[in-house]
């Protein structure tokens, strides 16, 4: 990924330094293993533990030679370790060096995206807190439904993103896998119990079969969860693009002293960031269907799925957590305009309340598609030529002989659409401490008392 949208600590997880550090830490871990076992001598896994060490320049020259990155690598510490190296990488496959990488990448990943997520749903709940009860406008198809409120809008992207959490826990769980297996993955060359010392030494578990490599639907699961949670960071960023919109304005990105809109036009606050966050979104779904194919290799081992992975890795995984960074800013400094909300709510001249209207003519006795027809008639005439909802109402004969005047002004209520926002807030966040109830108390038994000696 590009340094523009990379934080550093997502991307040192990628860099060859850190990748070669794990491939030497795989080694030595074996080398320990194999030793203890009997199957190198103690001195050789000693001498990998105390010199062994890798150039990063040596290891791309000879790669270029034998087109080998792994025997590149194994030659480098070799030269750092001496004679002992002989017995390195005993039994083992290149692929068991790779892919055991790779997973302990991926599980370093996951869990600063963890870290990532959790940030964002702590401005998410501030800021749904904060706007609780600030009435606004619900939109179907884009258009004026009911009334709902800001905080209701932030708390359900509250509640995705807590969604985005247990699935990046899962994919990290399922991708935490270690495969020491040697070739064709038959542990021929290479007790079962080196495989199980490394995996404990690098927090991992081990593969319970693997070929030569690790199954690739792991990896596609991973890379599926993150192009769902770039799917959720799209929805939140879309919802304040629409929001800025000039014919909308309830709320926009934070526009800081001495920022520029436009290089043309000066009055210009665009949505830069959240369009930026859109267009990163696209990237991780991008990187989803590669992933997928990648399931199916040929037999027990080929490397169609390694380029594809060389990319994916690092790429969806910067970007995701640049994008995750970016969108909690957003929502942090998001500016929110009530007044705006109120204003655009009371644009139809109260339509938002028709279902209200209707209902209470079916509860005063009409059939709901008589009741239906008789409140679009009304509707239709505001909404071609404006006026009062209300009003137009209580001309109608065939409303007011239905429903008096104090149910029909009742059917306008803002308060009616509200009412429930507390049980909404309870099921997503947690009943406050002060409204849970207390735990019934249960009646201490009377201790006997003991009889005194005479």
């Amino acid at each position: 990924m590009i340094p523009r949208y990379s934080r550093n600590e997502m991307a040192r997880i990628w860099t060859p330094q850190s990748k070669f550090s794990i491939w030497l830490r795989i080694e030595t871990h074996a080398a320990e293993a194999m030793a203890k076992l009997g199957t190198i001598p103690k001195k050789a896994a000693e001498a990998v533990r105390t010199r062994g060490n890798f150039n990063i320049a040596r290891i791309d020259r000879i790669e270029a030679e034998v087109k080998h990155d792994v025997i590149a690598f194994l030659t480098s510490v070799a030269e750092h370790v001496g004679p002992e190296a002989r017995f390195l990488h005993q039994g083992m496959t290149s692929s068991d060096v790779l892919d055991t990488c790779f997973n302990l990448q991926l599980v370093q990943a996951a869990d600063l995206l963890i870290e990532d997520v959790d940030g964002l749903l702590e401005a998410l709940k501030a800021r749904a807190f904060e706007f609780k009860h600030t009435p606004t406008i619900g939109r179907s198809h884009g258009v004026h439904a009911e009334p709902t409120t800001f905080g209701l809008k932030l708390a359900s992207a509250y509640a995705e993103f807590a969604r985005a959490r247990a699935r990046l826990i899962a994919a990290r769980e399922d991708v935490a896998t270690c495969a020491i297996s040697g070739a064709v993955g038959t542990f021929a060359h290479v007790d079962p119990r080196v495989e199980a010392y490394v995996a404990e030494k690098l927090g991992l578990r081990p593969e319970p079969i693997s070929t030569q490599i690790i199954p690739r639907d792991r990896h596609a699961y991973y890379f599926a969860t993150l192009g769902v949670v770039a799917s959720q960071i799209e929805r939140l960023a879309i919802e304040i693009r629409h929001l800025q919109r000039t014919e909308v304005l309830e709320a926009e990105e934070y526009f800081s002293e001495g920022q520029k809109g436009s290089s043309a036009m000066p009055h210009k606050r665009n949505p830069v960031l959240s369009e930026n966050l859109t267009g990163l979104a696209r990237l991780v779904r991008g990187y989803v269907t590669p992933a997928l194919e990648d399931v199916a290799v040929w037999h027990e081992r080929d490397i169609s799925h390694s380029s594809v992975e060389r990319v994916i890795g690092p790429d969806a995984t910067i970007a995701l957590d640049f994008a995750l960074v970016r969108l909690t800013g957003v929502v942090k400094r998001l500016v929110v305009y009530p007044e705006r909300m109120k204003a655009n709510l009371d644009r139809l001249g109260g339509l938002v309340h028709s279902q209200r209207v209707m209902l209470a003519l079916t509860q005063g006795g009409l059939e709901r598609e008589e009741a239906y027809a008789i409140v679009q008639r009304n509707a239709m005439k505001v909404w071609q030529s404006g006026g009062d909802f209300l009003e137009t109402l209580r001309k109608d004969k065939d409303v007011t002989r239905v429903i008096d005047d104090k149910e029909l002004r009742a059917a306008f209520d803002l308060g009616h659409h509200l009412k429930h926002v507390d049980t909404i807030f309870g099921r997503v966040f947690g009943k406050p401490a002060s409204e849970k109830k207390p735990a019934a108390k249960t009646k201490k038994k009377p201790v006997a008392k003991k009889k005194r000696r005479k």
